[in-house]
């Protein structure tokens, strides 16, 4: 009797142990679970080729493909948030995304804000769009028209009140502010204004994909693309930039620029 008690106990105590060795290993996926950092992508959703909804729903872009085979290396998930452009920093300091990148302009007021900022990844310029058969084939032709950019970016501010760009705006008879690209373009093809003051990149691919828009090749401002963290997030920034490094070495970089060929030749990290 005493035996089988043994054996009846020893066998208790087995089961007991492999429950035990269960309970850690499920504990430890759990631990391993929430050691994983999300990271929180601030985008334009309105802003092809680098960030947009595409037919199904999802957002992509080239900043999108890059950022997520960035955060793919690190070990990271990503989360894209679309933001109000014209309150961007706004968002960023209060936390909603960690970082805003999305064909954002370096700017000089960003530098002095105390935001950190990666180094330049695209060249751009801005540009005039308008409807096929108007008459204005230059920046001089803008005197006395309607004129409209994008609230937020560094077009409205080269036309600002000491912008580089004020002087042309002085000869406008109007400038119309509007909350996202797209609605720019919807009122110049509604004829509510005569021009779109643009990105280069944004203008040359809506013209490609809508009919009965011209995009003048008089470039009016040289700037560059950069990545904007809060002013205590260097090191968030050094990972970011450490992990499209490799992308680049390893010709991730160039096989996702490959997609985009209208922006290709103006990656300074390309070369």
């Amino acid at each position: 009797m005493k035996k089988i008690l043994a054996m009846i106990l020893a066998m208790v105590m087995a089961l007991s142990l492999a429950a035990c060795g269960k309970t850690e290993q499920k504990d430890e996926k759990k631990d391993d679970t929430a050691d994983a950092k999300t990271f929180i992508m601030g985008i334009d959703a309105e802003y092809p080729p680098f960030s947009y909804l595409d037919e199904n729903g999802e957002y992509t872009g080239f900043d999108v493909e890059v950022c997520k085979a960035a955060c793919d290396l690190l070990g990271w998930d990503m989360q894209v948030f679309p933001v109000n452009w014209d309150q961007k920093l706004v968002q960023l300091d209060a936390n909603e995304c960690d970082c805003v990148w999305s064909g954002m302009t370096i700017l000089d007021s960003m530098k002095e804000a105390g935001y950190v900022l990666s180094a330049p990844y695209y060249d751009n310029t801005q540009v005039i769009m308008v409807k096929e058969g108007s008459d204005i084939k230059s920046s001089a032709d803008l005197a006395g028209k309607v004129v409209a950019v994008q609230l937020g970016t560094s077009g409205e501010a080269l036309l600002a009140d000491g912008g580089d760009l004020a002087d042309l705006k002085a000869t406008f008879a109007e400038l119309t502010t509007c909350d996202s690209f797209l609605k720019c373009f919807t009122e110049l093809g509604g004829g509510a204004v005569d021009a779109v003051i643009v990105d280069k990149p944004v203008a040359v691919s809506y013209a490609e994909k809508n009919e009965g828009f011209t995009v003048l090749d008089e470039g009016l401002g040289a700037e560059q693309y950069g990545i904007a963290f809060r002013s205590s997030d260097a090191e968030l920034c050094e990972q970011i930039e450490g992990a499209v490094a490799q992308l680049v070495a390893n010709g991730t970089y160039a096989e996702i620029a490959a997609k985009y060929p209208d922006i290709v030749n103006n990656l300074t990290l390309l070369g």
